[in-house]
């Protein structure tokens, strides 16, 4: 039995490509998860209230001064 030596690789490794179709629900989900912080933490109060209460106002109250939403 005869043995051989590969060469070292010369080449770089890429990784294969995502398709469209598995990251698609995932940026979709993401959009739409980061869609619904934002409402909570920038309009969640007042006449646009979904919870009534001051709960998720107090909840997000630090990351709305973060973010520039005014809130007094």
């Amino acid at each position: 039995m005869a043995q051989t030596i590969a060469p070292p690789a010369t080449g770089a490794v890429t990784p294969a490509p995502l398709p469209l179709k598995t990251l698609a629900p995932w940026a979709l989900f993401v959009g739409v998860l980061m869609l619904v912080l934002l409402y909570f933490i920038g309009a969640e109060q007042g006449a646009t209230s979904v919870l009534s209460g001051t709960d998720v106002h107090e909840w997000v109250h630090d990351g709305r001064h973060l973010l520039g939403f005014p809130c007094h």
